[in-house]
């Protein structure tokens, strides 16, 4: 199986878990002489089987990350963890270049006037920056992915 093969396993196993939660807590508790629609030991019993199926899917995932290395010498783990940042960073400037550009109305001179302090020009080349090199990151991670075989 290839790696992004499991990373699509390890997604449809989280939904469904999520999906369990919602069933099971549907079926907790019934009015007096009724039945509920599920039997909640049916559920726990595939939730159980989902959470395996999953940690079993995490394990050989993280294992296959740490040990296989991109064109550049970096692990995809790290290359994983690079990608992260550089979202965060991407997110984190794009949200006080949205704050400083809000633009308040006035109706007269007596009212508060808000100045950005801020350059929101070299703010938003930050942000092309960090977007580029996400996307750059990223395609490469996708590319191993569909590539390489879990371990």
């Amino acid at each position: 199986m290839k790696l992004a093969e499991a990373l699509m396993n390890r997604a449809d196993c989280q939904k469904r878990i999520e999906q369990l939660k919602v069933r099971l807590n549907r079926s907790a508790k019934v009015q007096e002489g009724e039945h509920p629609s599920e039997d909640p030991k049916d559920l726990f019993q595939e939730m159980n089987d989902t959470l395996q199926e999953l940690e079993s899917l995490m394990t050989a995932i993280n294992r296959t990350n740490a040990q296989t290395v991109l064109h550049d010498g970096v692990t995809l783990a790290d290359a994983l963890a690079k990608r992260d940042i550089l979202g965060i960073r991407r997110t984190m400037i794009q949200e006080v270049i949205n704050a400083a550009a809000i633009k308040q109305d006035r109706y007269s001179r007596s009212e508060v006037k808000f100045i950005p302090t801020v350059h929101i020009a070299e703010l938003q080349k930050q942000v092309d920056q960090y977007s580029k090199a996400y996307r750059e990151l990223d395609t490469g991670i996708q590319e191993m992915n569909w590539k390489t075989e879990l371990l």
